[in-house]
């Protein structure tokens, strides 16, 4: 198994190591050493890895703060992206559109991976 991890910006598994620098041949992003260190693997509620682009179920009601309405359990919610731990507030870590709700973040703990 290789040690280098999957693409940052695009997830790829392609990635390849060139001197110093990792690249990505689905992309083009270039990173170094260092940066793989740095990077967060974003986990769901079952241990699978979540990248942009999956599909995942809630796996609990969420009340949606200052709304009467609430996510139902098994509600599914396609073609996630996953925040930059920078951009991370509160822990909620996906960024995703619900039909009916519009865009929110949810929690990488209330969801399961499809």
């Amino acid at each position: 198994m290789s040690d280098i991890l999957p693409c940052p910006a695009c997830g790829s598994s392609y990635a390849y190591q060139d001197r110093e620098l990792f690249n990505c041949p689905e992309c083009g992003h270039e990173w170094s050493a260092s940066d793989q260190d740095d990077v967060q693997v974003v986990r769901c509620s079952n241990g699978n890895e979540l990248a942009d682009g999956d599909t995942v179920t809630v796996i609990r009601d969420l009340k949606i703060k200052g709304s009467s309405n609430t996510i139902k359990v098994g509600t599914k919610v396609k073609n996630i992206r996953v925040l930059d731990p920078e951009y991370v507030s509160d822990g909620h870590d996906i960024d995703c559109k619900i039909d009916g709700f519009g865009a929110i973040k949810l929690k990488s703990s209330v969801v399961k991976k499809n």
